[in-house]
């Protein structure tokens, strides 16, 4: 496959069942020898190359048993959407702890963390930031991802795991809408940034800005430099499709005002 590099022996993709999980589980089969699925539920039969291991991410026994064993992990389990913090704090924020503990104890040196654009979604859409600006979440969703990249931070420091923070923009098939011009990110410019945090010689503690090749962007990615990635796919293809079938934007709606949208409104705030 274009772009891919087989970089580990046994790769674990977790929330193998989401639609970021779905939509990488056969592009990231290039990257490794096997590819262990999990996800808390059914994914079906393992494929070849595959290996299922079902588990909840607030367990810290079954995280455990789904880490062992594994060279690299990618990261995309938990919930993806504003929620009640009760549902956030377990899958998100306990999870991400359980999985960087056994991490440590499995002796795994490198994770691809899914975090969020929703960390700095309270930023302005008429900014351009970068990945040292402090987080501003929209939501208790961003909240756990800041958590997560904070975590990140002090496993590297303490353990030596380096970490890759991909605050994803709007990774779908195509950009639903005028915002997602800016924010949208490509099935496969996701797999090729993947497999950049995964094969670059030195990764650190790094935060990347999951975005392909649009026109208009509010993220400065020039920190994220040393991965090597560049996308090669863009929204601008799609810009006259969306704005035929979407309305303008009422500027004084937070919504069209900051860079999180409709996340700076949801939730039981």
């Amino acid at each position: 496959m274009e772009n891919t590099l087989k970089t580990h022996h046994r790769l674990l993709l977790t929330g193998a069942a989401g639609g970021l999980g779905t939509a990488l589980r056969d592009r990231l089969k290039g990257n490794c020898d096997v590819l262990r699925l999990s996800d808390k539920v059914g994914l079906g039969e393992a494929q070849a190359g595959e290996e299922i291991v079902l588990a909840d991410l607030s367990n810290a026994a079954e995280v455990d048993a789904m880490v062992a064993g594994v060279d690299t992990i990618v990261h995309m389990g938990g919930i993806s959407v504003e929620a009640p913090f009760a549902a956030i704090l377990q899958a998100n924020i306990v999870g991400a702890y359980n999985l960087y503990e056994a991490a440590r104890k499995h002796g795994v040196k490198r994770v691809v963390f899914a975090s969020s654009n929703h960390v700095t979604g309270f930023y302005k859409q008429s900014e351009t930031i970068h990945a040292d600006h402090p987080a501003r979440p929209d939501g208790f969703y961003g909240l756990s991802k800041a958590f997560g990249e904070d975590l990140a931070r002090l496993y590297f420091d303490r353990h030596g795991i380096e970490t890759a923070c991909v605050r994803i923009g709007s990774s779908f098939a195509e950009p639903k809408d005028r915002r997602m011009l800016a924010t949208w990110l490509s099935f496969d410019d996701l797999h090729r940034l993947i497999t950049a945090c995964l094969s670059t010689p030195v990764l650190g503690h790094s935060t990347i800005f999951g975005m392909s090749n649009n026109a208009v962007t509010w993220w400065d990615n020039s920190r994220a430099r040393h991965v090597g990635f560049v996308a090669q796919d863009t929204s601008d293809v799609f810009r006259e499709a969306v704005y035929a079938r979407t309305q303008a934007p009422d500027l004084s709606d937070p919504v069209a005002i900051y860079q999180g949208g409709s996340f700076v409104k949801a939730g039981p705030f």
